[in-house]
């Protein structure tokens, strides 16, 4: 039985502890904040409970694979999870109005004809075809398996198909896409089928004009997977996780900062606390940001970083929340998720680079309105979440694009503001209904989970010279594990679990372990 020390109480870090538990260790977790599960909040006010990160749950299966291995309950009979339908609505600036059905792709196809015209539906199933293929070729590497010491050229390069184009001598190979909105300008030939592509991108913190094509497997995965809420919000997730490593004999210490790693002969020995002393142990997983591991908790004696370092890879930007209680109960047949697209999405791209003023127009907003009668004071009212994708918070090193301070004069009220603008100019009328709002800020995100800048990192890719990589889970210390959005395989919840999954392989199946076959 080995001690493994465990920084942090995020999802990934949970995943992680409950595996190992179950391995037959002593596993204690240390959590700098009050409560466990990292992103997975929910903010509570007059009998409403809004979820304050993700609010969606991709690949379930993760999940249903990690409450399987810890226990002989199944995720089903921890948690209410149920199947979005329809997947999602979308409101364009032209007026069009889309709904996309769930696990249904001649639905999806006839939807597409009818809303953007006839041949828009084949076009778009074209493109997820060769996104399957690309999910296909990097679904182990990027999903499955710890990333290699050595990173895979094949990991650099994007493997997304080019499609056959015809020159002078007949059909040749097109040049292939060097970025997701060359490929939907090049592939889907209708602006509103482009926004509805870079949209996803957009939702996982990556700007289109620099993710590479491979990011068409983040659509993919919508259709091919569904979208699922889990009742009670995406905090009865964490709720959960937490319950199932108690069972399994998990020790929490909250509050609880980690200022170090201990390295001894090589190898990380233990943590030491704030106010706490030193914690001696076996082995360590970290959860915490990989910059601020690789920055601040390592000594210098532990050697450099991985390469690229994980505060020069793309972490993502940040996130932007308006949290509404609103009068007047959920209007019947209200989608779970609303996509408003941008009216000028240059403006918009402008705004990621820094620019406020780019912000303040119309931007791509996702408007969640679950309906979920356990997170409301009465079937009376109503709660939605709009979130939009921003730059991280000025504090943030290294963070993508520009930075923006979120806490300087009534800026983030000015945007909430203009957030409410978009969403009535798309035809939602929430601002009539509002009984408070509550806002939030890549400030609050950096505040709250310790991501410096209040970053979101998305899933892993592949491509772009390896620049959407995380940090390996592996670190070049021995004994020490990294876990969560910003390691191997990235953000996203199925990500992060995944990440748990990969480093409690290792420590108990060795270092060389190459995944579950």
């Amino acid at each position: 039985m080995a001690r493994i020390a465990v920084i942090g109480a995020g999802t990934g870090a949970m995943a992680a502890a409950a595996r190992l538990a179950v391995a037959g260790h002593r596993v204690a977790v240390y959590e700098r904040a009050e409560t466990y599960g990292g992103a997975l909040r929910r903010f509570e006010r007059d009998g409403f409970g809004l979820d304050t990160g993700p609010g969606l749950l991709h690949l379930p299966a993760v999940f249903r694979d990690l409450f399987l291995k810890t226990g002989k309950e199944p995720l089903e009979s921890c948690v209410g999870l149920s199947q979005v339908d329809p997947a999602s609505r979308h409101l364009f600036a032209d007026g069009t109005d889309l709904s996309l059905p769930g696990a249904s792709r001649a639905g999806v196809i006839r939807a597409l004809d009818t809303a953007l015209g006839a041949g828009a539906g084949e076009r778009w199933s074209e493109l997820l075809g060769r996104a399957r293929e690309t999910w296909e070729v990097t679904r182990r590497p990027l999903l499955e398996e710890p990333l290699p010491r050595e990173r895979a050229a094949s990991l650099e390069r994007d493997p997304y198909p080019a499609r056959a184009g015809r020159g002078l001598l007949g059909l040749r190979r097109a040049r292939p896409p060097r970025s997701l909105a060359e490929l939907a300008r090049r592939e889907l030939r209708d602006p509103r089928l482009a926004a509805l592509l870079e949209s996803h991108a957009l939702a996982y913190g990556f700007d289109p004009r620099t993710v590479p094509a491979s990011a068409a497997v983040l659509p993919y995965v919508e259709h091919t997977f569904g979208s699922w809420y889990v009742r009670g919000g995406m905090r009865a997730l964490a709720e959960a996780l937490y319950e199932r490593c108690r069972a399994r004999g998990v020790e929490f210490t909250f509050g609880a900062e980690v200022t170090g790693v201990s390295v001894r002969d090589g190898r990380a020995a233990g943590l030491e606390i704030r106010n706490g002393g030193p914690v001696e142990a076996d082995a360590v997983v970290s959860g915490v940001d990989a910059r601020l591991l690789y920055g601040g908790l390592l000594p210098p004696e532990a050697g450099a970083p991985p390469s690229p370092p994980p505060a020069t890879s793309s972490p993502g930007y940040g996130r932007f929340s308006l949290l509404l209680a609103l009068r007047g109960p959920r209007p019947d047949g209200t989608a779970h998720r609303t996509v408003l697209h941008a009216a000028d999405p240059a403006a918009e791209r402008a705004g990621l680079d820094g620019d406020f003023g780019g912000l303040c127009d119309r931007p791509t907003v996702t408007v969640l309105r679950p309906g979920d009668p356990g997170l409301l004071p009465d079937d009376g009212h109503e709660t939605a979440v709009l979130s939009v994708t921003v730059p991280p918070h000025a504090s943030g090193e290294g963070a993508a694009g520009g930075t923006l301070d979120w806490t300087a004069g009534d800026r983030a009220e000015r945007f909430a503001d203009a957030v409410l603008a978009a969403a009535g100019k798309a035809g939602l009328d929430l601002e009539s209904r509002m009984l408070w709002r509550e806002i939030r800020t890549p400030a609050d995100t950096e505040r709250e989970t310790g991501a410096p800048g209040g970053s979101v990192p998305g899933p892993a890719l592949a491509g772009a010279g390896g620049a959407f990589l995380r940090a390996g889970n592996r670190a070049a210390v021995g004994g020490l594990y990294l876990v969560g959005g910003s390691a191997h395989p990235g953000g996203g919840l199925a990500h992060t679990g995944m990440s748990g999954a990969l480093a409690a392989g290792l420590i108990v199946n060795g270092d060389d372990w190459r995944g579950s076959q």
